[in-house]
């Protein structure tokens, strides 16, 4: 039951949460000017009176100035956890189990999902942890779709006499609301748009010279330690790339994308430095070696279990 002070008490509420903090301290003042009247000759309450007003602007405008924090904003991410499973379960050092993929449902919707994902308010690293995603799971599916068995390059490749435009540039994939090919995904975003050489030791051509599949969806929170992984498992892989040799012999992948990891001999070997310690790194910064190239293995990336 509400007390006579208690009614009283919620309309004052009601009146300072209704008028501005200036009107609020002035207020103040005066309640303040009435208890002093009662209690002192009028040559103190004018003396009161006038030292409060004159210092009344200073603290309406102390109460104005006080800073608003605004909140922080939360970081867009994009859900790749049914990818992150399915990598998982399904891929063995770098290999894919590719008949597991073709059978998992929750693969066919986390497809269905990339094409409705939006980006807006997206950074930089969680937009190219999608699309790296993408590139990588249109990859499984282009194989799982044609039933191909011995390499990607199969795919698309003929029909008849009729030599067709090969796997990469089938419009088979659909993420962010648009529809493209793989090689859209690889040239047209992921290089043009974040100049990272580390790409190429993340997206995965469905080829054991490829780097090797991560048994992991990338995400934007980790992907520089993703990358950087990727470029020590990748470089350090003695059948896709001798750098700890007399005479280096590197993977295709450096010939194709020259141009992503530094014109030179020099502007290559101070790049793949920094994956290296000792001798072997100075031999790279300084320039100074000789660089064959090893053959790329076209065939599929697949597990022996694949059916």
């Amino acid at each position: 039951m509400r007390t006579p002070g208690a009614k009283s008490s919620d309309a004052s509420a009601r009146m300072r949460r209704q008028m501005p903090n200036s009107q609020f301290v002035l207020i103040a003042i005066l309640y303040t000017m009435t208890f002093l009247m009662r209690r002192a000759s009028m040559a103190a309450y004018g003396w009161a009176l006038a030292t409060l007003l004159a210092t009344a602007p200073l603290r309406v405008a102390s109460l104005s100035a006080q800073p608003v924090s605004a909140p922080a904003a939360a970081r867009v991410t994009v859900n790749h956890a049914a990818f992150d499973s399915l990598l998982r379960a399904h891929v063995t050092d770098g290999l894919v189990d590719y008949d597991a993929f073709r059978d998992a449902a929750a693969f066919r919707r986390y497809l269905a999902s990339l094409a409705r994902t939006s980006l807006a308010g997206a950074d930089d690293e969680e937009q190219l942890a999608f699309w790296i995603n993408v590139y990588n799971a249109y990859t499984i599916q282009l194989i799982v779709a044609h039933g191909e068995r011995e390499s990607i390059r199969n795919v698309n490749r003929t029909l008849g006499v009729l030599r067709l435009k090969g796997p990469w540039s089938e419009p088979i994939v659909r993420a962010a609301g648009r529809t493209l090919t793989l090689d859209d995904v690889q040239h047209r975003i992921i290089r043009k748009d974040f100049h990272d050489p580390r790409i190429h030791f993340a997206i995965v051509s469905a080829a054991k010279g490829s780097p090797p599949l991560r048994s992991e969806a990338y995400t934007g929170a980790a992907l520089d330690a993703q990358l950087f992984d990727q470029g020590r498992r990748f470089l350090t892989d003695t059948t896709k790339n001798r750098i700890e040799t007399q005479y280096p012999r590197l993977s295709p992948v450096f010939t194709y994308y020259k141009s992503d990891f530094g014109n030179s001999r020099s502007e290559l070997g101070s790049y793949l430095a920094t994956w290296f310690d000792g001798d072997t790194k100075k031999k790279l910064e300084s320039g100074r070696f000789g660089m064959r190239e090893l053959p790329f293995d076209w065939s599929l990336n697949a597990t022996a279990i694949t059916r």
